[in-house]
Formats: structure tokens, C-alpha cells, sequence
């Protein structure tokens, strides 16, 4: 029951575990644990290990064994309980602690296959990542957090610590993880393994470039995508949605990209344009380049009966099967369904390699060979109810054990793809995503939220702990999804706000089911106008004035796109990550940081015209509507018309001259 080394790692093995530690890149450490063998070739995130320093390891005489990585360190017990030290404060980062009486380590291997990892709690710690979850905490201490995906929420299960450290739980199995005041649980509903990855760091953006030197740098993001998107549910029609970029253009509006909504297709699988709407998209495609747009086109996971691919992909296996046998399917619109307009889906699977290959076949020949930009790949949760997510059963194993790993493969296939096609800076809207995501382009966005200050607020919150979950391009739906109406007045401020806030946001995109909507699945489903001219002429002007600005900060996000490419580090983030000593910048969750330069100090609430910001200290703030410069450390009232949120410019950063009036 003594450790080993091997490898330069350590290894124990009693007749109820096998135990494995090993360094895995600079400052970082391995565990993998089972009550049976250890499969190398288990899913998840990780890359190779990498380079790792000198450290070593070492067994002691009373059977316990240390193993040093850099900046982070092991103590391992004679019963198999693990301590993580930071090597250069000698400080502890994390400890594993006994689930319950009786039990030596903090590992639980249960019946069915699934895994439990208990950790002690501290006082004061803050934690953050996890992906996406419309809870409105940016601190999630206190939380419980379902590793499952699902519209708004991407379950990526990295955790940023205030004491130091970021832990990776790589294993892609559905469960959850509880943050309690007197323990952290990690737990796997099935697989019958327990796999962590552990770094230390003395900032955020130490953790970040270990976390996503491990999993993988996103790409560069292309230069389009940083200029305005514009979307909404849904263009009909080839012409609709060709008259809406020629008015961009007549009214000198600047425009990066259009969306092509759902629908656009025959039947659902088909992965093409419908003639008779779309009658020469090439040559759309053609006029939007002239016009300096480019166009993202909608990719759904579901596969209809009578579609162009159904008994092509059911043949080969690449549909996801049930648990009873067949076919995994559930009723879904379609706009050939008769009178019920819906018919039952199957969906195509994602986690088998050749139904990645036959997908991307399918966009290339359809759309990418037509000059398409951009795949949406919307739904790819993928969207089930959770009474029929359960019982999914993937090429890379039961939904149990493997749910998670969809979004991943999805956005990989589509990357993969692009990338064989020449293009090193494949970008995908996403709507759900897991660990790695984003080496492979992923921009999430937050999905199908409701059109409230509230919803507004949990944003702000939740775009956040996107960034601090190693995803650097994230964005909302403008306005939110369900409903507004473009001429309620209440609303028409709910929308100047978020397109304030969606200025400084990694990506700007207006997207929304607006009113009048058509009724719901139905063919010519649509929501109502939803360009920047649909909500009236004082709204028009603080809009346009908002895209001139986002057009001038467009070199600043070129910069910043750069050092996310290289370090992980997320163009939008919060304020501790650039002033990790500042006790109050670790508090405050509704400001952010645009870059190391611009903070941001959103409007969440109705009739609000004024706003408390806090300006950390260790710099001087110039305020570029009034020219002060302001010293860091001090918390002011400032001023928040209709028409501008507050914004203050570190002084003496390039930028500020972008930000001028």
C-alpha cells in the first residue's frame, strides 16, 4: 500500500484503489483515481502534460510521499489523503477531506460507477468559473452547480480560487459540484473515475495561462468578428435579409455580420439553403462581401425523417441511440409536419468522429463553399428535456458518463474542418460549450433569456465567470430573447442598456424574438423588426452612436484578442483580475474590465440616470466625457444619461483617445 514513483509521478495501489499523481505542466499536477484500472484514453480536456520543471518526488518512511511541481506541491498521506501546497509561501491551497466517518481519503467509489472528491472549505475563499449559469453570482461560494448542459447554462467545470489555485474536474460525466461552508464536493454519476487537474498561481492570469496552456489557447479571433453582428428570429427570405444590409449601408452604418435564424433549410438535417427563399445564395453571399458583411448561418443537431442525411447517418451509426435500443428522438418543429408541425427528431452525433466528418462534408459543400463566414451552431446542448437527455447513449458512452463532451465535439468537428479548409481562426457561436472549448473557436453566447433588468443584471454575473472559465469570446442576445416590443417606451430603455453594455462586450450581437411574433413554429415563424431603426428616433441615435464607438474600439479588442490567443487571458473580465491585492476589487461583480484599460460600469435597472463605480487603486482613471483623471481606491457618483454608461480610461493607455467624444 506504499507509493511508487513512476515516471516521475507517484502511484499507490491498495485492493480498493488505484491511485495516480503526476505533474502535468508547469505548476500544475495530475489525479486520477478508480477502484479498478486507470484508462489512459479516457475522455476530457487535457492536452499532453508538456514541459514541467524540476521538482521530484519522494516516499518517507512512515509510508506518505510528496511530489513538487514548481509552484505547487502534494503531501500525500499513508492513507491515500492528498494536501496541495504552495511551494513558494509553504501556504495550503486545498486539501481533500473525509466525505463521512470512518473514511480515510476524501475519494468515494460507489456502487454504478459513480465517483465522489471531497475537499476541506475555507473561510473567505471566493470561486469562480464553472461556465455559464444565469444565478446572478459572480462569487459562487454557497452554490450548487449541476454539471449538466442545458439552454442558458454551459456546464464547464473549472474553478478559479481566490487562495490560488484553479482545479479542472476533468471528466466529462453529468453530476455536480456543491461549494458548501464546511466542504467542496465534486461528484460523477457514473464512469467509475475521478480525474482532477490542479495549478497553483499568485494571480488570475497565472491560472488562466496554466489552465489554457492545458486544455488549449483559443484561436485569433478573425478581424470580423469584432465588429457588430446583427440578427434576429428570423430573415425569411433571401431578399429580407439582403434589404437589411443594404439599409446598414445607406444609412452609413458599420456592419460586420449578418445571422441566417433557422428555418432557412428544407427539412431539419438537410444542412442547406431552401430554393424557393433562398434562390442563389451565392450570389447573396457575393453582394454581402461587396457590402463588407459577412454571413453566419444556423446549424441545428437535429435530423428529420425524409431529411437529405437521415438514413445516411442512421446507416453508418452516427445518430445518437436510446437506451432501450433505436434511435434517440423527440417531436420537434418541422416545416413539413402537417398539422401537429412537428415530427420526432433524431440527432446526430456528436461525439463520433465520422459524424463530425459527415456534418462538416455537408457545410462545405452547402454553405462554406458558397462563402459563408460563420456556423451557429445553435441547440447543441443538445436540447432534450432532461427526461429524455438521460437516456441518450453516444458513441463515447452513456449520457451518464459522456453528456458533457457534446458541445466540445461539436464546435472541434466544425474547427477541425475550417482549419483543413485553410482557415487558422475558426470562430463558432455556440450555445452551450465544455472544458477546451475554446482552443477550437468557441463564442458562447448565453442563450434564450428573458427581455428584463433583471436578465440584464445576471449577464453582467454570468459573463464573467465565463471569462474566468478560460472562454474568451462570449456574448448575449441584445435586448434578450423572448419578446419587447419595439414601441413600449419601458422596453425601448431595457435595449439602449444592453446595447450600452453589449458595446464592451468581447462580441456585439442584436439578436431577440421581437413583437408582433408570428405564432410559434409555425412556417413562416419570424419575430418582429429588430435593427437598431426599429425602436424609435431617440433610440436610433444613442445606437448609432454605440456602433461608431465599438467601430473605434475595434484595435483595442485586435490587442486584446492577441493576448488571449497567447496567455488565456479574457478580454472582458473582473476587476480582481487585473488588481488581484485589491481586497474591495474581489467584491464587486456588476463592473468589469475591458483589456487591462477600460472599466465598465453597466446600467441594470429601469429610470436609473447615475451609478456608483469603484476605481481600483494603483492607477489613475481619466473620465473621457469630462477630460478629469480621477486616483484609483475611491468609490464616486457617477453621472449615467439615457444616452452613455459610465466609463473610465486607465490614464495614459492608448485607447482613451477611442473613447473621447
Amino acid at each position: 500500500m506504499t507509493y511508487t514513483i513512476r515516471a516521475g509521478g507517484l502511484e499507490r495501489h491498495t485492493p480498493a484503489e488505484v491511485l495516480r499523481i503526476e505533474p502535468w505542466g508547469p505548476d500544475a499536477l495530475r489525479v486520477r483515481a478508480a477502484s479498478g484500472t486507470i484508462d489512459p484514453a479516457a475522455p476530457g480536456a487535457l492536452e499532453g502534460p508538456g514541459p514541467c520543471p524540476q521538482g521530484g518526488a519522494s516516499v518517507s518512511e512512515d509510508g506518505g510521499a510528496r511530489l513538487v511541481n514548481g509552484r505547487i506541491a502534494v503531501e500525500a498521506t499513508a492513507h491515500g489523503r492528498l494536501r496541495f501546497l504552495d511551494t513558494a509561501s509553504g501556504r495550503e491551497l486545498l486539501a481533500e477531506r473525509s466525505p463521512h466517518a470512518h473514511h480515510a481519503g476524501g475519494r468515494v467509489h460507489a456502487a454504478g460507477g459513480r465517483t465522489e472528491q471531497s475537499f476541506q472549505a475555507y473561510d473567505g475563499e471566493r470561486l469562480h468559473g464553472l461556465g455559464q449559469h444565469l444565478h446572478g453570482r459572480l462569487d459562487q461560494k454557497g452554490c450548487v452547480i449541476d454539471l449538466v448542459q442545458s439552454n442558458t447554462v454551459a456546464a464547464v467545470p473549472f474553478l478559479h480560487s481566490s487562495r490560488g489555485y484553479g482545479l479542472l474536474w476533468n471528466n466529462p460525466a453529468t453530476g455536480r459540484v456543491e461549494l458548501g461552508a464546511d466542504a467542496t464536493r465534486w461528484t460523477a454519476d457514473a464512469g467509475g473515475r475521478i480525474d482532477y487537474w490542479i495549478t497553483a498561481g499568485d494571480t488570475p492570469a497565472r491560472i488562466l495561462d496554466s489552465y489554457t496552456r492545458a486544455t488549449g489557447r483559443p484561436p485569433l479571433l478573425p478581424e470580423w468578428g469584432s465588429g457588430f453582428w446583427q440578427s434576429r428570429l428570423r430573415y425569411r427570405t433571401q431578399d429580407e435579409l439582403l434589404a437589411v444590409a443594404r439599409e446598414y449601408r445607406e444609412r452609413g452604418l458599420p456592419l460586420s455580420v449578418i445571422v441566417c435564424d433557422f428555418f432557412h433549410w428544407p427539412r431539419m438535417g438537410d444542412w442547406r439553403f431552401e430554393e424557393s427563399e433562398w434562390p442563389d445564395p451565392a450570389a447573396m453571399v457575393e453582394e454581402l462581401s461587396e457590402l463588407g458583411v459577412k454571413l453566419a448561418v444556423s446549424v441545428w443537431p437535429t435530423v428529420e425523417p425524409g431529411s437529405d442525411t437521415h438514413d445516411e447517418l442512421r446507416s453508418a451509426g452516427h445518430l445518437v441511440r436510446e437506451a432501450d435500443g433505436g434511435l434517440l428522438t423527440f417531436p420537434w418543429p418541422s416545416r413539413y409536419g402537417g398539422d401537429a408541425l412537428t415530427r420526432p427528431m433524431a440527432y446526430y452525433d456528436a461525439t463520433h468522429p465520422g459524424a463530425r466528418a459527415a456534418l462538416w462534408r455537408r457545410l462545405k459543400d452547402n454553405y462554406r463553399s458558397l462563402g459563408v463566414a460563420c456556423f451557429w451552431l445553435d441547440a447543441c446542448e443538445p436540447d432534450l428535456p432532461p427526461d429524455r437527455a438521460d437516456r441518450a447513449v453516444y458513441a463515447a458512452g452513456p449520457a451518464a458518463e459522456a453528456a458533457n463532451l457534446y458541445p466540445l465535439e461539436h464546435v472541434r468537428g466544425v474547427a477541425d474542418g475550417l482549419r483543413a479548409e485553410g482557415e487558422d481562426r475558426p470562430l463558432s457561436l455556440i450555445r452551450s460549450a465544455w472544458a477546451g472549448s475554446q482552443a477550437h473557436g468557441a463564442l458562447l453566447w448565453s442563450g434564450d433569456i428573458p427581455t428584463t433588468f433583471d436578465s440584464l443584471g445576471r449577464q453582467i454575473r454570468a459573463g464573467l465567470n465565463v471569462a474566468m472559465s478560460g472562454i474568451p469570446w462570449w456574448t448575449t442576445d441584445i435586448g434578450g430573447f423572448f419578446g419587447g416590443d419595439p414601441d413600449d417606451p419601458a422596453y425601448r430603455e431595457l435595449l439602449i442598456r444592453w446595447f450600452q453594455y453589449g458595446t464592451f462586450s468581447p462580441v456585439m450581437r442584436l439578436h431577440g424574438d421581437r413583437e408582433p411574433n408570428f405564432p410559434a413554429f409555425a412556417t413562416d415563424m419570424t419575430g418582429g423588426p429588430n435593427e437598431i431603426w426599429s425602436y424609435g428616433e431617440e433610440a436610433y441615435g444613442i445606437l448609432r452612436d454605440h456602433l461608431v464607438l465599438r467601430e473605434r474600439l475595434r484595435p483595442y479588442l485586435r490587442s486584446l484578442s492577441e493576448e488571449a490567443h497567447r496567455t488565456g487571458a479574457p478580454p472582458m473580465r473582473p476587476l480582481f483580475f487585473d488588481f488581484p491585492e485589491d481586497a474591495r476589487a474581489w467584491e464587486v461583480d456588476d463592473q468589469f474590465l475591458l483589456g487591462p484599460d477600460v472599466l465598465v460600469a453597466p446600467v441594470y435597472e429601469a429610470g436609473v440616470r447615475a451609478r456608483r463605480v469603484y476605481l481600483p487603486p494603483g492607477a489613475r482613471w481619466l473620465d473621457p466625457v469630462t477630460g478629469r483623471v480621477l486616483e484609483g481606491g475611491r468609490t464616486l457618483d457617477a453621472p449615467a444619461p439615457l444616452e452613455r454608461v459610465p466609463v473610465f480610461v486607465r490614464d495614459g493607455a492608448d485607447v482613451a483617445d477611442r473613447l473621447t467624444p
